[in-house]
């Protein structure tokens, strides 16, 4: 059994409540908005044939899992980055500060 971590994204309009029984089926554990963890014998190429009917043409979905050899790596099953809601809030190293 592979333990895999789920991050989606379907949109104001997505199919959640296909999605929601899909984990129910897996006793998929919830760890936050839009993540789920579970342990399942399917095979990352098995779990995207499974979501592409829940996940739709603009649902998003990310699977973080790992390999025999027990090295951690995520990819995108659906969609893909986005700019981040946090770009922007950092100032740049150097810049001056104006206390005026």
């Amino acid at each position: 059994m592979t333990r895999y971590w789920l991050s989606f994204d379907l949109g104001l309009r997505g199919n959640y409540d296909d999605l929601y029984r899909w984990l129910a089926k897996l006793d998929a554990r919830e760890c936050g908005d839009g993540m789920a963890t579970f342990t399942t014998e399917l095979t990352p190429a098995q779990l995207k044939r499974a979501l592409k009917p829940i996940v739709g043409k603009k649902g998003r979905a990310y699977l973080i899992g790992s390999d025999k050899e027990g090295k951690w790596s995520g990819k995108w099953l659906f969609g893909n980055r986005r700019p981040a809601p946090w770009v922007g809030y950092v100032e740049l190293a150097g810049e001056e500060q104006d206390d005026a």
